[in-house]
């Protein structure tokens, strides 16, 4: 299982001290605090993230209490103790991911949720700044402020490479599902690469060789299905180079 710490960690992200955008005279700045101002007596409860801490306050919180927004680029949650078995192929993306919507909707909850990334927070007027990024729908990236009683940081946490040298650079991370997307590729390639034929030893051993930096549970968690994807499926397709086939953590 692969540890909560890192997605209920209730922290800012550096991101969110970012001075995008503090003007609220800006062009392209417009102002919705009203938009979630208390209404019948009710504070604005802001949740800022889609993990695991977000998640767990929607399933036991009294929405009736509050006038509830949900803010993040990512409209789904994700299962991340099943995200290492997405990496082979043990399991499909679409079965570990919940749509937001589909989770507030589900007990009749009334919640705006917003798409977007918190870039500002301006304690003094208690309001964020939001921003979309530009897409087919938009020409040019939006921003928008919305105001807030309480606010709730659930953003979880940014990748950590300990100080490890190469791995900023050279090295695919796993904590989101696109990063699982990019291993399954990357494996794919790299055996397909190696079926082609006229390497020398030293070139396959290199390519069939995959180091897990990180002996935590999502680490170990990835070894053992990568080893089993080696032992159960590339044993039975491709034998010659099952037989080569290195994992070092």
């Amino acid at each position: 299982m692969i540890h909560r710490a890192t997605e209920i960690a209730v922290r800012a992200a550096p991101a969110l001290r970012a001075a995008a955008c503090r003007s609220a005279a800006s062009a392209n700045c417009r102002s919705y605090a009203a938009a979630a101002a208390p209404s019948g007596g009710k504070k604005t409860l802001v949740l800022l993230g889609t993990g695991w801490g977000t998640t767990t306050i929607l399933k036991n919180l009294d929405a009736a209490r509050f006038n509830v927004v949900v803010v993040s680029p990512r409209n789904y949650f994700l299962f991340t103790p099943l995200l290492p078995s997405c990496t082979v192929g043990t399991t499909e993306s679409r079965s570990i991911m919940e749509p937001i919507r589909h989770i507030v909707g589900r007990r009749g909850m009334d919640v705006r949720y917003y798409e977007a990334a918190c870039t500002d927070i301006d304690l003094a007027r208690k309001e964020l700044v939001l921003e979309r990024g530009a897409d087919a729908t938009a020409g040019a990236a939006s921003t928008t402020r919305i105001g807030y009683d309480q606010l709730v940081v659930a953003v979880g946490a940014t990748y950590n490479t300990f100080g490890t040298p190469g791995v900023q650079q050279w090295g695919l991370f796993l904590k989101e599902m696109g990063d699982a997307t990019r291993i399954r590729q990357r494996l794919k390639e790299t055996i397909e690469r190696a079926s082609f034929g006229g390497l020398s030893d030293a070139e396959l051993d290199r390519l069939l060789h995959v180091v897990v930096v990180g002996g935590g549970p999502t680490g170990v968690e990835f070894a053992g299905e990568l080893r089993d994807l080696v032992a159960e499926d590339l044993r039975k397709w491709v034998p010659g180079l099952s037989r080569r086939f290195r994992i070092t953590l």
